[in-house]
């Protein structure tokens, strides 16, 4: 009788269902059995009906692919051209029918190029209900006129079965976190039994701030506000575990 292997580092994703499903299958193509991905989302996407200021607008801001698939339902009364916080929107953009152009970063990022390359008008900023910059402050201090509309909200989930057994065993759990506000809900939704020694994989300074009461065994921050560069991050947790 053949011998399993046993299974990789557990790898706890809390991205919403879509998000993690393309990040546990990028965790597997990167690193085969050295990781166990578990997926437990934090987050339910839900389309809320937009009110749209009634001007014409030369284009779009998207920040989120979430935001992008919450807008099919009306885009063709919106402008071609979509301003992309990063590569993945840019991509989920496209694909929908814009002409996107991708900042390939986060929110600053985003006001930078946007200000390199100003629209010949104002834009809409088609976002969820819950966003950590002030991106209508930020394209007014640039002089560009901009409006905003929500078109979804996302709706907190508990851990699974799974997530919770897991987290209550003593064993070394990779977390990669996306946002500020999942790993504020991750850290209230943790076991009062917490038995796991926690790695956590931050996308940026202020989610490593969520969670810098957590009890941890090591932190990494990724070198870019991308799938990429986590995946590089939670290769260098990676490397100091022994399988479980």
């Amino acid at each position: 009788m053949a011998r399993q292997s046993a299974p990789g580092v557990p790898v706890l994703v809390t991205r919403p269902k879509a998000e993690a499903d393309a990040f546990c299958t990028a965790l597997t193509a990167r690193f085969g059995a050295r990781v166990d991905p578990i997926p437990s989302p934090l987050l339910a996407p839900r389309d809320v009906a937009p009110v749209i200021p009634n001007r014409r607008y030369a284009a779009v801001v998207f920040t989120s692919a979430q935001a992008v698939q919450s807008s099919r339902s009306f885009m063709q009364d919106l402008p071609k051209l979509a301003w992309c916080v990063g590569r993945r929107t840019a991509q989920a953009a496209t694909a929908a029918g814009f002409r996107a152009e991708s900042a390939d970063g986060d929110a600053e990022a985003l006001i930078s190029s946007l200000e390199a390359n100003p629209p010949e008008g104002s834009i809409l900023y088609l976002r969820g209900v819950n966003t950590y910059a002030n991106l209508l402050k930020s394209l007014s201090e640039i002089c560009i006129h901009a409006d905003e509309a929500i078109v979804y909200t996302q709706e907190a989930q508990p851990l699974t079965t799974r997530a919770l057994a897991l987290l209550q065993s003593p064993t070394d759990v990779i977390v990669p976190l996306f946002s500020p506000r999942t790993a504020r809900i991750f850290r209230d939704a943790l076991p009062a039994n917490l038995g796991a020694r926690l790695h956590i994989v931050a996308m940026s300074g202020s989610v490593a701030s969520a969670v810098d009461d957590l009890p941890h065994a090591a932190l990494a921050i990724a070198g870019h506000p991308d799938a990429p560069a986590m995946l590089d991050a939670v290769e260098s947790l990676l490397v100091g575990l022994p399988p479980p």
